[in-house]
């Protein structure tokens, strides 16, 4: 069974930085989009940014592009966002994702079991 493990979540203030990691069960994972989403309290959730299986191709959110910054490497089957100049708006749980992308959003597969991310003001 496919697992998306998620690390990094954590408190933090608004303009710092944080770095979330994905870890995949699967090697076959690799061939794969992956992705990240997020969900706020009381929101639907949200895609955040994808990455190609070759890590070549990058697709952003309106709201996270040119603060975020997705990653994968292969080899060791792991994805991560770095997340700069947080703003209490990124509060969420983030989500590490598989599946598709459709050229506006990732259509997820797979998900992860979410990492919190809070940002104070």
């Amino acid at each position: 069974q496919v697992q998306l493990v998620e690390s990094g979540g954590g408190l933090v203030q608004a303009g710092d930085s944080l770095r979330l990691s994905c870890a995949a069960s699967e090697r076959t994972l690799s061939s794969y989009v992956m992705g990240w989403f997020r969900q706020a309290l009381g929101k639907e959730r949200e895609f955040v940014a994808a990455i190609s299986w070759s890590g070549l191709n990058t697709f952003y959110a309106d709201a996270v592009k040119g603060r975020f910054t997705i990653s994968r490497d292969n080899a060791k089957n792991t994805m991560s966002l770095q997340m700069n100049s947080l703003e209490p708006e990124d509060t969420a749980v983030y989500y590490c994702t598989v599946g598709p992308y459709n050229g506006r959003s990732q259509r997820p597969v797979f998900w992860g079991q979410g990492t919190q991310v809070t940002v104070s003001s």
